[in-house]
């Protein structure tokens, strides 16, 4: 860029900003060119450059347009410091991409090797992990959901977990009472396939209890509403 000064629309273009907007900053006196030609067009010089950047920076930032008006007319307005704070938003912004890339390969990976169970299944799997897990897991226990067991081995219990779920509820429309010994014995084995999916861990299981509590649907999907958390609740008890 050797140019010294810019018409507006070569502003425009060079910055991806719209006219329109260049426009609008100068009609509510946030950003207006330092110059003017004989023939009126506005001219932008570098000095305008160089505050254009600091309105970006800052509105990137999230600051409001009269908030960014006040900043920049403050004369103790560090540039420094707003690149500096830039840096840092950008660095985070960065870090939470890839984290949801590695979410997103990892069900990718899922629904990739996926056999015996669904997609849907495996979907939300994930969801009760992932899907405001931060809300809910701690990230000692997000490491240990992630670490401590392989993808294989995850996608037998799961599967094997969502067989004995189908059975139970076949009991259960059936009106089969709860303490019926193939009923407690299938929610025992019920249960054992939650335990290795929890890693037999009461606060692991809390946390989830809650998440289910609060998405009510996602255990829906899995074919777990309340009735029948229920009527498996009341078979344990008799195991």
């Amino acid at each position: 860029m050797n140019k010294k000064t810019w018409k507006v629309g070569e502003l425009a273009k060079q910055t991806g900003l719209t006219v329109r907007m260049l426009h609008h900053y100068d009609k509510i006196e946030l950003f207006s060119p330092s110059q003017s030609s004989d023939k009126g067009h506005r001219i932008y010089t570098e000095t305008d450059i160089a505050k254009l950047q600091q309105i970006m920076s800052l509105k990137q930032l999230g600051f409001a347009l009269d908030e960014i008006k006040g900043m920049i007319g403050n004369p103790n307005l560090n540039p420094i410091e707003v690149i500096k704070v830039q840096l840092e938003s950008v660095k985070e912004s960065i870090r939470i991409q890839e984290q949801l890339c590695i979410r997103l390969e990892r069900i990718y990976e899922l629904l990739n090797s996926q056999q015996e169970v669904t997609a849907e299944q495996f979907i939300n799997l994930i969801e009760v992990i992932n899907m405001n897990k931060d809300k809910y897991f701690t990230p000692e226990q997000q490491e240990k959901m992630f670490k401590q067991i392989g993808l294989e081995e995850r996608k037998q219990y799961v599967s094997e977990w969502s067989e004995i779920t189908a059975k139970i509820r076949v009991e259960y429309e059936k009106g089969t009472p709860p303490e019926n010994l193939d009923v407690t014995q299938l929610a025992k084995q019920w249960n054992d396939f939650l335990d290795k999916l929890t890693f037999k861990d009461p606060e692991i299981s809390k946390a989830a209890e809650r998440y289910y509590k609060a998405n009510p649907e996602i255990g829906e999907k899995f074919g777990i509403d309340k009735q029948l958390s229920d009527y498996i609740k009341k078979a344990m008890l008799n195991s």
